[in-house]
Parts: structure tokens; C-alpha cells; sequence
């Protein structure tokens, strides 16, 4: 790790084992498991709300050991000596009166701090007819303004129950989710009981921090069940990737401890103002206290979005791929002039409205007047630079933007409308249950992240067939109702003999004709009048039914495995009788 890597004191091992790096993709989402107290996706974790339980080689007891040598000898009494003040409270907290002329620092309204209780229910993939075993999970949250909490979204997905508990309190209120924010992993939650609201003050935000800004970590993590306090500075600003929304957004990484159970809570600053949410720490052999905070700005902008229009529509994207141009010979032979810099458009999402303006080549060089270096990064704040993507971030769904591109030599400007970034492959599912259709024991659904991490495990980026991840990397829609559906599994009968072994295999058309969505297939196959159902298989792979044979099939089938209808209830709707 070079100079980054933290001393320990004590002595070397006598046979160091040598440091090796694995190269791994990105995982775009971490959902909870039951069976982990940690979501790992790659190096970079979720910090989990699981119920803490005993775990080895994970507590690391500081200040509860017993020092060497002879204790300290106690002073005795002198009158002539003075003595200590006696402690004051400080926005409600034990502390030492501030020194004249000096400042002391304010310790944090830490009441406002909450312990979220949640009791998870998670769709089941494998049988999308059900759902899973549910579980319970402890994590932390924090009153705002307004009569509102916030916490993760990753702390609350998948919820059937959330209660909230007060520091010092024995009572659990229930709690109201009003709203999800996966892409920033936030959610805000409220409290119908009057009981819950008396002697709570909110937390009051503070501006984003500099670097080497004092922070403080408070919440309820793994290891006991009252209030804990962790501190740091804040030692990077820069855009992280939000592991649970697969998403990029501004961030800050701190050198506090952040463990099990610190979601949602609060990082205060030096002033007891509140400067960002705990989300998610790094979890490697040669690293050390790395954990990360949502900071206001990203806070700001999901509570904004939520007054303004509601409900959350989430943050908008560009949907392009672009190139770096700092290769000079390469912004020659693009026509770019010395002064000029920007990045290349590689690719286009075909649903995106820039997709109307925007051409692929075109190098974009500045957005809503802020000049794109080549790198793809712009002015941040003194000494620092940040990627694009920050720009685009700062706006809301439906906002308009200016960019200015360079075209065969020519300088363009446009605006355009911004919106939500879809992908095929979505990297999750905001607590939808999966969409399923079933026809002489073949079940056909939609394959999404959380679907793959459910049939392939954790490493489902190593497990999963290639045409699917290639799909999940790199494909883009090619219209807004665009899904990929696949033959999950075969519910064996007499009826599709021989084709048992087909599993997580993608449907392209059927009869002819290709399969854009499920909702098509369905309609497709429920109307059908001809003597054979045919589905066309990726593979050149085919499947034919007899459709008399195979609708009567499916009657039995469903009373066999007891799965109550042969489709999901979005499905239902769309069936032409």
C-alpha cells in the first residue's frame, strides 16, 4: 500500500505474507442477506442493520485492557490545590464548561439519534410465487426537521415492520416509511405517535466539510445495545460508488469506525452540526478504519426532491458513455484546437432524451457553463477537482441543462431534458415483488441484479453465464419497456419432457415474433390460436408445446406445486381475453 498503509507498533512477523491485489468488477448492488452480518460487494460493504450477533476476530477491545507495570498512585487531598470544575451539559450532554477566551468543542444533541428496528420480508426469486423467511435487523437513524427521521434505504428495504426506540427509552414507536431513496440509499421515515416527538430536538446540517475536518460517528453498531460514539477526520471528498443504489454520487471517506449496525447514523462536525449519513466502510486485509458518509449535499437533494414533487424520483443521469481525450494525438484527430478540452461520446442510451441531440463522437465540452477537463473532471473547490458526474447530480428529474459540444470542428449548444437512468439489467427492484408467467411448467421472468445474486450467490459476477453479465455490463435498452426475460427454471411434467435441463436461458421470440417484455410474452402466448407454441431460445436453442396439451398442463402443474395463478398480479391487467 505504499505509504498509505498503516504502521502497527509491536513486532514483525518473522515470514510476511506477501501482498496480492485481484482485480474485481464492480458488483452494481448489494441487497441484504440473512446469512452475513456484512454485505460485500467487491472491497466496498453495506454496512449492515443485521441484529448484532457474536462474531470472532471482529472486536477489537480498546481501553479495556489492563496496563503493564504498577498502577498510578492516587494524589491525595490538598486544599491548597485547586480542583476541577464539576461537569455542565452542553446541548444535553455531559461536558466541561467552554474556556475563557477559547473555544470548546460542542458535543452533538446525541437524543436525536434513534435505534431503527425493521422486519425484513424478501421477495424469493427462485419461487416468485412467495416470498422469504423474514428477519429482523437493527440499525440507526436520526430526527430532522418536520417531524421525520432518516436512515438507509438499504436499513429498510424489503420492510414489513419498522419501529423506532429513543436513546434511553424502553418503548418502540411504529414508524411510517414516506419514502426510498435506493439510488442514494436514504430513506425518510415519520412517527404518527405524539408520545415519540416530546423533548427531541432535530439535528440541525452543516456545510460539506474540508479535508482533515474533525468528525463524529454516532449510532447503535454491533457490539451492545446503547448509544456509541466513534471519531475521525474526514480524509477524501470525492465521488464514491454507492454500493447499495449502484450508483456514483459525491461522498466522504472517513478514518472513523464504522461497523455493523452504523447505518443511518448521523456524522456530526466539530460545531455539532450534522455533515453526512453512515453508509458503508472498505473491508480488505491491508486496510484499516475506511468508512464512508453520505454527505448534506446528496441529503439535501434527496429531502428536496421529496418536498418538491412528493415522493422520490431520484437523482438524473446522462445517459452516455464517454472517453477520456487526453491523448494528444487523439484530440488532433478530432478536430480539437489546443485551448479545447472535453470527453468523447462513446455511447448513446437510445430511451435517454440526449439521445435526440447528441451524437456519438461528439466531445462534450462544457456542462451548464462549467469547462470539462480531458480527464472528464471539473473545478470542485480550492485545490480540488471532481468528476462531471457531480454536475449532473446537483440537478432534479426534469431539469434542463446546457452543454456545449464540438462537432467536425463546429461548436454546438444545446438543452436538454434530464431524467432517470434505465438500464436492462436494473440493479434492483424497489421492493417489487418479481414478475413471473407460467405454461406447462415453464416459469418465464425478468432478470435483475437482485435475481442473479439470488440464483448465483454473492460472486454471481464469476457464477452467472457470460450472455447475461455481458448483458448486465454493456447492453443498453433499446426502448423503455425493453426487459430481458428468461426460462427461470422447468417445473418437471410429462408434457415438456427433455427440456428439464433448461435454466436462466433467454427467450428472443416466440412464434416468430420477439420477445420485447414479459408482459408481450404473456399476451403473446394467452392468445394464441395456433396448433404449436414455439419459443425461440438464445443458443438457437427452440421449445415447441402443443398449446391445447400445454394450457391444460398448466392447471395441474400449479395444483401440484401450489402456485396460486399462473402469473404475477402486474401481469393480469395486460391479458387480452
Amino acid at each position: 500500500m505504499g505509504s498509505s498503509k498503516h504502521k502497527r507498533r509491536g513486532r514483525k512477523p518473522k515470514n510476511p505474507t506477501p501482498i496480492t491485489t485481484t482485480a474485481q468488477p464492480l458488483d452494481p448492488m448489494a441487497a441484504n442477506t440473512t446469512d452475513d452480518d456484512i454485505f460485500s460487494v467487491s472491497n466496498v460493504e453495506i454496512i449492515n442493520p443485521t441484529t448484532p450477533t457474536s462474531t470472532t476476530n471482529n472486536h477489537h477491545h480498546h481501553g479495556g485492557e489492563r496496563r503493564r507495570g504498577r498502577p498510578k498512585k492516587r494524589p491525595k487531598y490538598s486544599p491548597e490545590k485547586p480542583q476541577k470544575p464539576p461537569p455542565s451539559l452542553i446541548n444535553g450532554e455531559v461536558g466541561l464548561p467552554q474556556p475563557v477566551g477559547g473555544v470548546a468543542r460542542v458535543v452533538p444533541a446525541m437524543d436525536a439519534v434513534v435505534k431503527v428496528f425493521c422486519v425484513h420480508t424478501e421477495p424469493n426469486f427462485s419461487l416468485p410465487w412467495q416470498r422469504k423467511r423474514q428477519y429482523s435487523s437493527s440499525s440507526s437513524g436520526f430526527v430532522i426537521g418536520g417531524r421525520r427521521i432518516l436512515t438507509n434505504a438499504h436499513s429498510v428495504e424489503h420492510y414489513t415492520q419498522v419501529k423506532l426506540k429513543k436513546r434511553g427509552s424502553d418503548t418502540k414507536y411504529l414508524a411510517t416509511v414516506l419514502a426510498i431513496g435506493t439510488e442514494c440509499d436514504i430513506a425518510l421515515l415519520t412517527v404518527n405517535d405524539d408520545e415519540f416527538w416530546k423533548g427531541v430536538s432535530p439535528v440541525e446540517f452543516g456545510e460539506l466539510p474540508a479535508l482533515q475536518d474533525a468528525v463524529t460517528v454516532v449510532g447503535y453498531p454491533i457490539g451492545g445495545d446503547t448509544i456509541s460514539v466513534t471519531s475521525g477526520v474526514v480524509s477524501r471528498i470525492e465521488i464514491l460508488s454507492y454500493v447499495h443504489g449502484s450508483t456514483e454520487l459525491l461522498g466522504l471517506q472517513i478514518d472513523a469506525a464504522i461497523n455493523s449496525g452504523n447505518s443511518g447514523g448521523p456524522a456530526f462536525n466539530d460545531k455539532g452540526h450534522c455533515v453526512g449519513i453512515a453508509f458503508q466502510s472498505l473491508k480488505h486485509e491491508d486496510v484499516e478504519n475506511i468508512g464512508y458518509v453520505i454527505p448534506t449535499p446528496v441529503i439535501t437533494h434527496f429531502i428536496q426532491d421529496y418536498e418538491k414533487k412528493g415522493a422520490y424520483t431520484g437523482f438524473p443521469f446522462l445517459g452516455i458513455e464517454w472517453q477520456k481525450m487526453e491523448n494528444p494525438d487523439l484530440r488532433m484527430a478530432m478536430g480539437m484546437k489546443p485551448d479545447q478540452k472535453g470527453v468523447r461520446i462513446r455511447r448513446i442510451d437510445p430511451t435517454a432524451p440526449e439521445s435526440e441531440v447528441l451524437k456519438p463522437s461528439d466531445i462534450i465540452l462544457s456542462f451548464d457553463g462549467v469547462d470539462i477537463a480531458n480527464d472528464g473532471t471539473v473545478p470542485f473547490r480550492h485545490g480540488e477537482r471532481i468528476g462531471f458526474s457531480y454536475l449532473i447530480s446537483q440537478k432534479y428529474t426534469g431539469d434542463s441543462a446546457k452543454i456545449k459540444v464540438l462537432r467536425d470542428s463546429n461548436i454546438l449548444n444545446f438543452d436538454i431534458k434530464l431524467s432517470t437512468h434505465r438500464r436492462l439489467i436494473p440493479p434492483h427492484v424497489k421492493g417489487r415483488p418479481p414478475s413471473y408467467y407460467i405454461i406447462a411448467g415453464f416459469v418465464f421472468s425478468t432478470v435483475s441484479v437482485p435475481y442473479l445474486r439470488s440464483e448465483y450467490g454473492k460472486d454471481y459476477e464469476f457464477e452467472a453465464p457470460v450472455k447475461l453479465l455481458d448483458k448486465l455490463l454493456h447492453s443498453m435498452p433499446q426502448s423503455p419497456e425493453e426487459q430481458l426475460v428468461v426460462v427461470s427454471q422447468v417445473l418437471v411434467a410429462d408434457i415438456n419432457i427433455g427440456y428439464e435441463d433448461i435454466v436462466n436461458t433467454q427467450v428472443l421470440a416466440f412464434n416468430g415474433k420477439p420477445v420485447k417484455n414479459l408482459k408481450s410474452l404473456a399476451n403473446m402466448v394467452e392468445s394464441c390460436d395456433d396448433e404449436f407454441l414455439k419459443f425461440e431460445l438464445e443458443y438457437e436453442q427452440i421449445v415447441v408445446l402443443r398449446t391445447k396439451a400445454a394450457k391444460a398442463a398448466t392447471v395441474d402443474i400449479l395444483a401440484t406445486h401450489c402456485i396460486p395463478s399462473a402469473m404475477s398480479d402486474d401481469l393480469k391487467p395486460w391479458i387480452v381475453s
